[in-house]
């Protein structure tokens, strides 16, 4: 008897069964091709927010391997609440210089001690483009050793802080610090 008529006299649960198990070590054995994830921290792993009004809540250890995961782009960091006077004030200039450093300089926001329906319609009236994370007790600015909000943080691509400003900044400040780490 050969090979065939024996698997076939085993009968259609067999077949099926052997069917199946040829399939799944086919897809084990994928040739890791376009549709294979990624293991060099793409977006699909990322701990950076998709948009800018997802605001996944963060504490601060979230928040420090994020800015493990920016090294090697400078970034700038800016504390804020929708409830905050000073953050009303600067969220113009954010909107303005995240816009022309876009792709070289990535921001991000850390919306403490908010409601997020209100942090969200702050993003969106102020045309933010960039992601912010939510920090409802403001442990993150807190394990940062800053006190109150706003806060603007830069760092170099090497993860270094190199300026901090406390109180609402402007964009031609944002601006002149960014022009030492990437030009104009």
């Amino acid at each position: 008897m050969n090979v065939s008529r024996r698997i076939l006299a085993l009968g259609p649960s067999f077949v099926a069964l052997a069917l199946l198990l040829a399939i799944v070590a086919a897809a084990c054995a994928g040739s890791g091709g376009p549709s294979a994830p990624k293991s060099t921290g793409s977006a699909a792993s990322s701990l950076l927010p998709a948009t800018p009004i997802a605001l996944p809540e963060f504490d601060p250890a979230k928040f420090q391997r994020l800015l493990t995961e920016l090294r090697g782009t400078p970034i700038v960091v800016n504390v804020w609440a929708s409830w905050c006077g000073p953050c009303t004030r600067e969220a113009p200039e954010l909107a303005t210089v995240s816009s022309e450093y876009r792709g070289r300089v990535q921001f991000v926001g850390v919306d403490i001690e908010d409601q997020l329906t209100l942090a969200r319609a702050f993003i969106e009236r102020y045309g933010w483009t960039y992601p912010s994370v939510f920090d409802p007790t403001g442990a993150i600015r807190n394990s940062l050793g800053l006190l109150g909000q706003p806060v603007t943080i830069i760092y170099d691509p090497s993860g270094k802080k190199v300026f901090t400003w406390s109180g609402a900044t402007s964009a031609g400040q944002i601006r002149a610090e960014l022009q030492k780490l990437v030009g104009s």
